[in-house]
C-alpha cells in the first residue's frame, strides 16, 4: 500500500470522526431544546390553571379592649358565693371585603386568631345583636361604634363591604403583648377561607 493510499483513508477516518461527533452534538442541542420547551408549557399550563381568591379584603384597623371583671360575690338570689375574677380582651376590627369572583358569595363564619406561645387561640366574631350590646354594656368603652358586620350575608360579585367585628378571648394584657401573630378567617360556603392580618398599628383602648 503506497504512502498515499494510507494518508487517504486517515484522512477519511478523522472525516467520519468528525461527522459523527457533528452529529452527537446536534443530537445532544435538540434535547436541550425540547426540554426547555416542555418545561415552558408546564409552567404555562399551571399557571393559567391557578385561579385568583373568590375574595379579597383588608384589616383597616384593629382596637383592644383589656378588661379585669370580678364577680359580686352573690348568686342572683342574693346568696353568698365565692367572688371570682379573670381578664378579658376585647378585640374590635374595622374590615373591608371585595367579591372579585362572577357569583355571590355567602359569608357565614369570622373567627379572630392569636398565635401564643401555647398555640392557636381562635374566637368568633360576634352577632350583629352582640355586637351592639357591648357598647351598653360597658359605656367606658372609647373604641368608635361603627357599623357591625354581619355574620350571615351574601356578597354580590364585584360589591365591597365594610362594617365592624368583634371577638372576646380570656386573656391577659401580658398575654395579649406576648401574642406571636394576630390574623383573621373569613369562611365563605363552598369557598377556602380568607386569611387577612392587619397592617395598621393596634390600638389599645385602655
Amino acid at each position: 500500500m503506497s504512502l498515499l493510499h494510507q494518508n487517504s483513508e486517515e484522512m477519511d477516518d478523522a472525516a467520519r470522526g468528525e461527522e459523527l461527533t457533528k452529529g452527537t452534538s446536534h443530537v445532544v442541542w435538540a434535547s436541550v431544546i425540547a426540554a426547555v420547551l416542555v418545561s415552558a408549557a408546564i409552567a404555562f399550563y399551571v399557571i393559567s390553571g391557578q385561579k385568583p381568591p373568590v375574595a379579597t379584603g383588608e384589616i383597616l384597623q384593629v382596637w383592644v379592649h383589656p378588661r379585669h371583671t370580678e364577680s359580686s360575690g352573690f348568686d342572683a338570689n342574693g346568696m353568698p358565693m365565692p367572688k371570682e375574677s379573670f381578664d378579658q380582651l376585647l378585640v374590635f376590627a374595622h374590615v373591608r371585603l371585595h367579591n372579585q369572583s362572577k357569583g355571590p358569595l355567602t359569608l357565614y363564619q369570622i373567627l379572630t386568631n392569636l398565635t401564643l406561645d401555647d398555640g392557636i387561640h381562635s374566637s368568633y366574631a360576634a352577632s350583629v345583636a352582640d355586637y351592639d350590646r357591648i357598647f351598653l354594656a360597658y359605656p367606658e368603652i372609647k373604641v368608635p361604634h361603627g357599623k357591625p358586620l354581619p355574620i350571615l350575608m351574601t356578597i354580590d360579585p364585584g360589591q365591597t363591604v365594610e362594617g365592624d367585628i368583634v371577638s372576646s378571648f380570656r386573656l391577659s394584657r401580658q398575654q395579649w403583648d406576648a401574642r406571636k401573630k394576630l390574623d383573621f378567617s373569613f369562611g365563605f360556603r363552598y369557598q377556602p377561607a380568607l386569611v387577612l392580618a392587619p397592617h395598621a398599628p393596634v390600638v389599645i383602648d385602655q
